[in-house]
């Protein structure tokens, strides 16, 4: 077992299946130590290691530049993924029944991305996102084909209150009939944010319902701020 799966295996992922259950995400153990997240950040200046590189400002999502890797990826990117896919699962199984949909996913995420690459999504969707000051974004989804994997985990490589100010991560869900509820959480370097990608099940009088839930980034007010995107599904 590399040192990245044993991360992952020594989170409580009973509790933290609870409290994405309860709110749509929860904070992970530290699953990069203060070095590998430096060395992970510094990978943004190999432009090789990219398929694409995104300026949010051009497409009017924000105000950031962000890259998808490109396979084959960095040590920590690919096992991290495949780590972290299992344990979330069961939750995404879970949510599927309750709402009453289909859950196509297999038991490895080699297997899920398989069946994605055979719909037509083999694009990878790995990403390190960069923000200095005054950048942000924009609340969104991250839906990229038919297929989606309804959880998703970004992973702080920048210590807040030390490296950058502001830069919450935001989530915003709307409620039936009633306002949206919104949530601001600071990412501690290293440690990973579970957060549902698109939407999650709530318990309504007439049962369960799909709340839709969607999430960016606010304002960084000084310094600069890198995460690790990983998504379990793979893009047209």
């Amino acid at each position: 077992m590399s040192i990245y799966a044993s991360r992952v295996a020594r989170g409580d992922w009973d509790a933290l299946g609870r409290e994405v259950d309860a709110y749509g995400f929860a904070v992970t153990p530290e699953l990069l130590a203060e070095d590998e997240c430096a060395d992970v950040a510094a990978l943004y200046e190999e432009a090789g290691r990219f398929r694409s590189t995104i300026d949010m400002e051009r497409y009017r999502f924000g105000a950031g530049q962000y890259r998808y890797f490109a396979e084959p990826f960095p040590e920590a990117v690919r096992e991290l993924r495949t780590a972290l896919y299992p344990r979330l699962l069961p939750i995404a199984r879970d949510w599927a029944g309750r709402l009453g949909r289909p859950a196509p996913w297999p038991d490895t995420l080699e297997e899920w991305l398989g069946m994605c690459h055979a719909a037509g999504q083999s694009k990878p969707t790995p990403i390190l996102l960069r923000y200095g000051r005054d950048g942000w974004n924009a609340l969104h989804r991250d839906l990229y084909g038919d297929l989606v994997f309804p959880l998703q985990v970004v992973i702080g490589l920048d210590e807040p209150g030390a490296d950058y100010t502001g830069g919450e991560f935001l989530m915003v869900e709307q409620r039936a009939r009633a306002q949206s509820r919104g949530t601001a959480t600071l990412l501690p370097r290293g440690r990973g944010l579970i957060f549902t990608t698109r939407d999650r099940p709530v318990r309504t009088k007439r049962g369960w319902s799909a709340a839709p839930v969607r999430h960016g980034v606010s304002v960084v007010r000084s310094g600069h701020r890198r995460t690790l995107g990983l998504v379990f599904h793979d893009a047209a």
